[in-house]
């Protein structure tokens, strides 16, 4: 096939955009490689993704807009995905904190009022349905599914019922394919305040193996004190056949986000261990959810590992850490994983197949706020090792930087915080300081 070439008129003057099937190249007044000069240019991206109005398509030479769009939608040009992705606003939702898609396709979003660390606290204490019944990559409008859950934050859908946390409850509504409205009353599920909770780390999130357990997190608090005799507070638990919970694993101070992956066995969270210890030994945590394991909190940073100068609080001496997990994936504390999902197997090398993880950054500076993708093996579906802790060496192209931007010292556009793969390919991308929702897809990406 031969190339398509346009002449585009932008800003910086006329450009050639040669465009063929996957690949594109430009040519003619170009800026520097690696600016991010936004060009409006006439879509050749045939029936991608890419080519809705208002898509902004990283080329090598710069960034360009496809002309039309939603005049009141955001600039996203700050917005650095690799060359071949494009980025697109989708909706404002405040406090976005958690993405799902329910069957038929609507995104459904997390917007609590109740304030919890890092988020701006300024949802409308419920749940929005964002659909696009037209398919032009914006959404139609911000439809309340649920209202009055100031704390709210994690769905799900499975069983033939929309999962939600309400506080320290967890209810479901029967739902099917197309539902903008609960069809019924709210259906007690469980009850969470068996697991002391601390007021900090209200949220809860949940998803279903492949295997059907349900399981839940509760989150510890940062004053927990260390001991011999620890109760278990931070902890998953799973959901049992009568609604009551019991343990899984321990040690958790925030477990703030938990994933199942589709084609295994394998639930991974993401562990907020103990904040401002990187010279501790801290790191944050990507941890797969397995029957006994203990992650350490609050006595020690990792397997064999107690933090610098803790005692047990009630009998004096050195924490044993020798029956925590090593952990496979680790972050510099303050970095903050947020959210976590599965690319489905639709995205070019090196991004097909891996974990994506939205890293909120430190707060108060938002610095390292950005997206990564981490490779699994695909035999078990477990993270290979992978960090961004100084002076750790591990494989360099396990953990890759997809998209940044958020960590520009000004702490202009918001913080990623919530992501979810769409059934159609497409990569959302929450902000709970802002509300911008955006979703990312690779050129070759067909509607």
């Amino acid at each position: 096939m031969q190339p398509r070439i346009a002449q585009v008129p932008g800003p910086l003057g006329i450009w050639e955009l040669v465009f063929s099937t996957l690949c594109f190249s430009c040519a003619g007044h170009e800026p520097e490689a690696g600016s991010h000069a936004v060009m409006d240019a006439q879509s050749p991206f045939g029936a991608a993704f890419c080519s809705l109005p208002g898509s902004l398509v990283s080329m090598p030479q710069g960034i360009v807009r496809v002309p039309g769009g939603v005049a009141q939608g955001p600039d996203l040009s700050w917005l650095h995905v690799p060359i071949g992705f494009c980025a697109h606003y989708f909706a404002t939702v405040k406090t976005a904190r958690q993405l799902r898609f329910a069957p038929g396709g609507d995104l459904f979003v997390a917007s609590p009022s109740a304030l919890t660390p890092g988020g701006a606290g300024d949802g409308i204490a419920g749940i929005v349905v964002l659909p696009d019944d037209n398919h032009d990559g914006f959404a139609d409008a911000n439809l309340t599914f649920w209202d009055g859950t100031p704390a709210v934050q994690g769905l799900m859908f499975a069983n033939g019922s929309f999962y939600f946390q309400n506080d320290t409850s967890i209810l479901r509504v029967p739902f099917s394919a197309g539902d903008r409205r609960p069809s019924g009353a709210a259906i007690p599920v469980t009850q969470m305040s068996v697991w002391p909770q601390a007021s900090e780390h209200w949220p809860k999130v949940f998803d279903i193996a492949q295997d059907g357990t349900i399981f839940v997190t509760n989150g510890g608090s940062e004053s927990d004190l260390c001991a011999a005799a620890n109760p278990v507070r931070g902890a998953i638990v799973k959901l049992n056949p009568d609604g009551s919970t019991s343990k899984v694993a321990s040690g958790f101070r925030n477990p703030i986000a938990l994933r199942c992956e589709a084609n295994h066995n394998v639930c991974l969270a993401a562990e907020l261990a103990l904040d401002d210890s990187n010279g501790e030994g801290g790191r944050e945590k990507i941890v797969p959810v397995r029957a006994g394991d203990d992650w350490g909190f609050p006595c020690c940073a990792t397997h064999n590992a107690p933090y610098l100068g803790f005692t047990y609080h009630d009998t004096g001496g050195m924490p044993d850490c020798s029956g925590v997990s090593p952990e496979g994936v680790s972050f510099i504390i303050g970095r903050t994983p947020f959210g976590i999902d599965f690319e489905t197997g639709r995205w070019p090398n090196p991004w097909k197949g891996r974990l994506f993880v939205t890293l909120h950054g430190d707060a108060g500076t938002w610095a390292g706020a950005r997206l990564v993708a981490i490779a699994l093996d695909p035999m078990t579906g477990l993270p290979l090792s992978a960090t961004d802790r100084p002076g750790v060496t591990t494989n360099p192209d396990t953990l890759l930087e997809f998209a940044t931007g958020w960590d520009d010292g000004r702490q202009q556009h918001g913080r990623p915080a919530p992501v979810a793969f769409a059934p159609d390919g497409r990569l959302f991308l929450g902000d709970d300081q802002q509300g911008t929702i955006v979703w990312i897809a690779p050129l070759g990406l067909a509607r």
